[in-house]
């Protein structure tokens, strides 16, 4: 029986000519389409798909539509506190969650809303994710300074959504998350974002709250990129390897961070130390860093020694409490002592130093400049340690306070603390153990509360000057711009500046050292003297300023200007030698002078003094002493020579003008003060005045 050829079962070969009738089709299917003659449809009744087409809109058809973003303080505009506490009960009741209501009574306590409020209070309460969300109705109308958070049963969930929304809302400036030990990995991480992206977080205290090591490069990046926290609490936060070290890396490029707390980390004296030996050797903006009560050591303060060797300034607070630091350690830290410039308070206590250690570290208190601050309480000292102590504070001139508490410093250690008072004047507080140490010898429990007293009663002496020093620079400071204000107008004419710059109190150019902090300093009875002195106050100035070329009459001050009826002549050449005084007391004398051709130059000369007459010209004024006329002793030569005897140098004669007209030629100044301007009558006394002047004056460089 023959088979039907429609029935046939395909052989081998079927599927290789399926496959090339295929071919075949799809080879003549591009001609076909290319004719235009072909109208008609396929064989087998498909349509054929017509040609793609794209285009594209004209430029301002392009965006149709924009949202802007969501204001996320739409709802804090002209908030009130009902709308708060009705917006938190409907967020609750829609949550199905218990309302909270230690935070319902802080809401209705609040009064100020349009600024940020002081504290939003939820310590201890239990917080889950539904309580958590219900937050935000309340952190999208209100902002807080303080958001504490501490001890919340906080889960990941729900640290995720509260940390979220305080960085979304800018909530807070100070955070407290500690004692949340659940907060896990997608808590850390929201926690990282919210330190890089909220400006405003300053504060953050995450004290037990572990950060492991799947959560600590999250914090770690968020510190080293971009944070705005200048404290940051980590104590008890299992830091100790791994997250250190990301940590320390980190923050080798953080110039925000100030205050660094990592107490109860049981860090060792190994890795731990070495790398926060390395971030103090290139973060020197970081001022406090708290280590107290880990495993550092001796081996790990030879790590800190070396970085803070490298502190020139930042690193202001180290805090070594509870580390086993023994005397080993004391000698590193001797060593770096003199080469720290910033370090002001430094925390020793509870270490096994004793007497060697603090003798190691004695030679570098001495040489520092900078601690302020030592605490040395329960470090094993006895009276041995306490003299060397005492050696310290007879040396330091600003030791401001010293902790001793807890040592067995008895009779002998005591005495040497009072006699370094005594000539301490610093030290404001040195906190011993009230009670005496029992001595063999009774009587000497009396001794010790007798120099317990007096040590007590030194620290406040030293209080009273303190004090006393300081209401003096605030009255100094005080009476500076009244000193400006009272001082005579300032000359026009730039050759009298030394004259106006003492009086008003500021160095003068020349040579002369006095100013009006020296007065001040000496107190009023020396002004009292110089008013009762005269010119005599002018002795204490060693030489006057270099002499300048006085101005015309007309173009001087009213209290430089000659008395009426005084005879002037447009010839005359007037020099004038100011001589600062004390304070602001300043002797100025001019002389006028005529050409050095005459036979006899006038030696008349204006000297200034006060407003009692002198009593017996037999002793000038010091003023008048460095202006002698040249006329008294033998001329000098007008091209060169030896410098005058009233101290003028020789070229000043070649600059005088021709002869005057003869006649009188007496013309003084006074300095503007309070002195007054006294011509003697009798020219003969002048001269053997002026005479004996210059005698004295000749000796003197001599």
């Amino acid at each position: 029986m023959e088979i039907p050829p429609q029935e046939a079962p395909p052989g081998p070969g079927a599927d290789a000519e399926a496959d090339a009738d295929a071919e075949a089709e799809a080879e003549e299917a591009p001609a076909e389409a290319g004719c235009p003659s072909l109208a008609s449809p396929p064989a087998d009744g498909r349509l054929k798909a017509a040609a793609k087409r794209v285009t594209f809109p004209s430029d301002e058809d392009i965006v149709s539509g924009a949202v802007e973003p969501k204001d996320p303080w739409r709802h804090a505009q002209n908030v009130t506190v009902d709308e708060v506490i009705s917006a938190y009960r409907q967020a609750c009741q829609k949550l199905n969650c218990r309302q909270i209501p230690k935070l319902l009574r802080q809401l209705q306590e609040f009064t100020d809303l349009e600024h940020r409020v002081d504290c939003l209070d939820l310590k201890g309460e239990k917080l889950d994710y539904k309580a958590c969300e219900a937050l935000e109705e309340v952190f999208k109308r209100l902002q807080f300074r303080v958001v504490d958070l501490e001890q919340t049963s906080l889960d990941e969930d729900g640290a995720s959504a509260l940390f979220d929304m305080i960085e979304y809302y800018e909530s807070a400036t100070h955070l407290n998350i500690s004692f949340n030990k659940h907060i896990g990995t997608r808590g850390w991480q929201a926690a990282a974002h919210m330190m890089r992206k909220t400006s405003c977080l300053q504060y953050l205290d995450a004290r037990n709250t572990p950060l492991l090591d799947h959560s600590a490069p999250f914090v770690a990046r968020a510190l080293r990129i971009r944070s705005s926290l200048a404290v940051l609490h980590l104590e008890n936060a299992s830091l100790s390897g791994r997250p250190l070290m990301l940590l320390a890396t980190a923050l080798k490029m953080n110039m925000n961070l100030r205050e660094l707390y990592l107490a109860d980390n049981k860090l060792n004296g190994l890795q731990d130390s070495a790398q926060l030996g390395n971030l103090l050797k290139f973060n020197c903006s970081l001022q406090i860093l708290d280590l107290r009560n880990n495993h550092v050591l001796d081996s790990g303060l030879a790590y800190i020694c070396e970085g803070l060797k490298e502190q020139r300034k930042g690193l202001v607070t180290l805090v070594l409490w509870n580390n086993q630091l023994t005397h080993t350690g004391m000698a590193f830290l001797g060593m770096t002592l003199p080469h720290t410039q910033s370090l002001e308070t430094l925390n020793l206590g509870h270490n096994p130093i004793g007497n060697e250690g603090v003798r190691n570290l004695k030679n570098g208190l001495i040489g520092n400049r900078s601690v302020l601050r030592l605490g040395l309480a329960s470090t094993r000292l006895t009276c041995e340690g306490a003299v060397a102590v005492a050696e310290f504070i007879a040396e330091s001139p600003r030791l401001l306070r010293l902790d001793l508490r807890e040592n067995e410093i008895k009779t002998g250690g005591l005495m040497a603390l009072s006699l370094a008072l005594k000539v301490n004047h610093s030290l404001l507080r040195l906190d011993l153990d009230r009670e005496p140490k029992k001595e063999a010898v009774k009587s000497f429990i009396e001794t010790q509360k007798a120099l317990l007293a007096e040590i007590q009663n030194g620290c406040k002496r030293n209080f009273v000057l303190a004090r006393e020093r300081e209401e003096k620079e605030l009255q100094l400071s005080a009476s500076m711009p009244e000193i400006t204000v009272t001082g005579p107008p300032p000359l026009e004419e730039p050759a009298v500046l030394p004259t106006v710059a003492a009086q008003n109190g500021t160095p003068s150019p020349g040579p002369g050292p006095d100013s009006d902090s020296d007065s001040v300093s000496d107190g009023e009875d020396d002004e009292e003297e110089e008013d009762g002195q005269g010119t005599d106050a002018s002795d204490q100035s060693p030489s006057a300023p270099c002499p300048a070329l006085v101005p015309p009459t007309d173009s001087l001050g009213t209290g430089d200007r000659s008395p009426p009826g005084s005879p002037s002549s447009p010839m005359e050449q007037r020099i004038s030698i100011s001589s600062p005084g004390r304070g602001h007391k300043v002797f100025v004398v001019t002389r006028v002078e005529s050409p050095p051709d005459r036979a006899e130059p006038p030696a008349l000369s204006s000297v200034v003094s006060p407003p009692s007459p002198p009593a017996s010209p037999a002793r000038p004024p010091a003023g008048a002493t460095d202006t002698q006329d040249p006329g008294s002793s033998e001329p000098e030569p007008l091209q060169s020579g030896p410098a005058l005897p009233n101290g003028l140098k020789p070229e000043f004669a070649l600059a005088l003008p021709p002869e005057p007209p003869p006649g009188p030629e007496a013309k003084g100044a006074s300095c503007g003060l309070e002195h007054e301007l006294h011509c003697p009558q009798d020219e003969k006394a002048l001269e053997e005045l002026l005479l004996e002047a210059s005698q004295e004056a000749t000796q003197g460089t001599l």
